[in-house]
């Protein structure tokens, strides 16, 4: 059988990436109150870059580095460590699944860049977009406790995820996608090992084995949902990355005994809601 027939695999795949990289962000929260970000995000880019050196390197040899565009990875790879440490910082301030959501406005983020960079856009992904921003202010709305500058960590890491996003669609066709996550992977390895020692603290044994597994997490997240693309659409998969959100609240009550409060569920539901009528425009758009 064909691997783009076999849809219910990439559903599964998709749906379990969801889940490692919400247990990702709930252990980087957890971690946050014993240690600084700093130290988290470091160990996280270091255990990756181990891990896939080992995997990759010895299959790939030297083309694991082969770029044709440096400079566009090396700000792919600043983009991805700005996301960390915004997303990471902004879990040490509000509940995981609140944050989750406001990140999850990337894709409607992407939509505003595109039209800045000349691409057209429907008024159905305006809509979209609206009601996406509808949904981040129900959940943080004026006078609730999560209306403080804090909101602004997560809303950030998201402005940088749509920089990563575009950065990857235009490396999407020159560099091999092991190259693009193994060199991104180095640069945040590289530039969190210069600003850690800003604020270093030893972990315990117990602690640097979590640090670790964070690492392990995302790599096998971003693997599982890379491979989940060869049995399935992206049209068709892009509505399960939203169960993220859900797995978010899941761990939040698991791990943080916090459950969203009805406005938040509300807002979270409207995000997710204009983030599938986007996903629904963009498929039923011809391809190029």
């Amino acid at each position: 059988m064909n691997n783009s027939h076999k849809p219910l695999l990439g559903v599964l795949l998709i749906l379990g990436a969801c889940l490692l990289l919400a247990t990702h962000d709930g252990l980087s929260k957890y971690l946050t109150q014993f240690y600084p970000v700093l130290l988290i995000v470091w160990a996280r880019y270091l255990a990756q870059t181990v891990l896939m050196a080992g995997l990759f390197a010895p299959r790939m040899g030297r083309r694991v580095f082969h770029t044709l565009r440096p400079w566009l990875q090396l700000a792919r790879g600043l983009s991805l460590v700005g996301i960390s440490i915004l997303f990471i910082s902004g879990l040490s301030y509000i509940p995981l699944a609140e944050a989750t959501a406001v990140i999850f406005l990337t894709p409607l983020l992407v939509t505003i860049a595109s039209a800045m960079l000349g691409e057209p856009v429907s008024r159905s992904q305006w809509l979209a977009v609206g009601c996406g921003l509808l949904g981040v202010l129900i959940i943080v709305r004026p006078g609730g406790a999560l209306f403080t500058p804090a909101i602004l960590l997560p809303f950030g890491a998201a402005v940088c995820f749509t920089l990563y996003q575009l950065l990857t669609r235009r490396l999407s066709g020159t560099d091999h996608p092991v190259t693009s996550n193994f060199l991104s992977s180095l640069v945040g390895t590289l530039v969190m090992s210069a600003l850690v020692m800003l604020d270093w603290r030893t972990p315990t044994l117990q602690d640097a084995a979590m640090m670790a597994a964070l690492g392990a997490m995302a790599m096998s997240g971003h693997l599982l949902l890379t491979h989940a693309f060869r049995f399935a659409s992206a049209a068709m998969l892009a509505p399960f990355t939203y169960a993220q959100i859900i797995f978010a609240g899941v761990v939040g009550v698991i791990l943080f005994g916090h459950a969203p409060d009805l406005d938040a569920t509300l807002g979270m539901a409207v995000i997710i809601a204009s983030g599938l009528g986007m996903a629904w425009v963009q498929g039923r758009q011809p391809r190029p």
